[in-house]
C-alpha cells in the first residue's frame, strides 16, 4: 500500500524542493502559531514547530506520512524572522551585514497512523557580506525576498550578498532538508533510489 504523503505548508520553496524526490505529495497548509516561546533557544523553536505543522494535520490526514519543516535564523540573541514587508526586510539586512547567521532548520515526519515522530535540526552557518545601504536596497529591488527568513533568498540573486554557505545540506536553507527527509522516508518504507 502507498502512503499518503502531506507537506504541511503552504510555501512554494518547499513544494519544489519536495517535488525533486518524485514521490506523490499533496500540500496541506497548518494553522500553527510560529510565536517563540520565552527563554527559548533558536533550535528547540525551529525543532518544536516543525513537529507542531505535522501534528496540526493528523485530524485532517490521520493515516498520512505528515512533513513538517520550520526555520529560525539568529545571530547571537538577534533571531530574524519573514520580514513581511520591505522596511523589515532592510533593517533585517542592516543588523546582519558582516556578521554570522545561523539558520536552523527543523524537520519532522509524523506517521498520522501510529503517532510516531523523527524530529531533527539541521543547521547552516551562512556569512553576509558588509552590505551597504544601496547594495541592500538594489537587492530588494531586484528580488522579492520579503517571505524568507533573514530577507535573502541563497537559491537566487541572495547568493551574492553571502560571504559563505557552511552546512550538510544545501536544501536545508531553502527550507527543506532534502537529505534527513530521504533517510527519514525511508525509515517509513517510501522507496527512494
Amino acid at each position: 500500500m502507498t502512503r499518503l504523503v502531506v507537506l504541511a505548508s503552504s510555501s512554494p520553496f518547499r513544494r519544489e524542493l519536495l517535488a525533486r524526490l518524485q514521490i506523490p505529495f499533496v500540500t496541506a497548509s497548518p494553522d500553527a502559531d510560529e510565536s517563540a516561546l520565552p527563554g527559548e533557544a533558536p533550535v528547540a523553536t525551529a525543532r518544536r514547530l516543525a513537529e507542531a505543522k505535522a501534528r496540526a494535520m493528523v485530524e485532517r490526514y490521520p493515516d498520512a506520512l505528515i512533513i513538517g519543516s520550520d526555520q529560525v535564523a539568529a545571530s547571537g540573541d538577534q533571531r530574524f524572522g519573514k520580514p513581511g514587508n520591505r522596511a523589515n526586510a532592510i533593517a533585517q539586512l542592516r543588523s546582519m551585514r558582516g556578521k554570522s547567521v545561523v539558520f536552523h532548520t527543523g524537520l519532522c515526519l509524523l506517521d498520522g497512523a501510529s503517532g510516531r515522530t523523527q524530529v531533527s535540526c539541521i543547521d547552516t552557518h551562512v556569512g553576509f557580506r558588509d552590505l551597504g545601504d544601496a547594495e541592500i536596497e538594489s537587492y530588494l529591488d531586484k528580488e522579492d525576498a520579503l517571505n524568507c527568513a533573514g530577507s535573502a533568498k541563497s537559491e537566487g540573486l541572495g547568493i551574492s550578498l553571502l560571504t559563505y554557505l557552511r552546512g550538510d545540506d544545501p536544501t536545508a536553507l531553502v527550507g527543506l532538508p532534502l537529505i534527513a527527509l530521504c533517510n527519514m522516508l525511508r525509515a517509513e518504507g517510501i522507496a527512494l533510489p
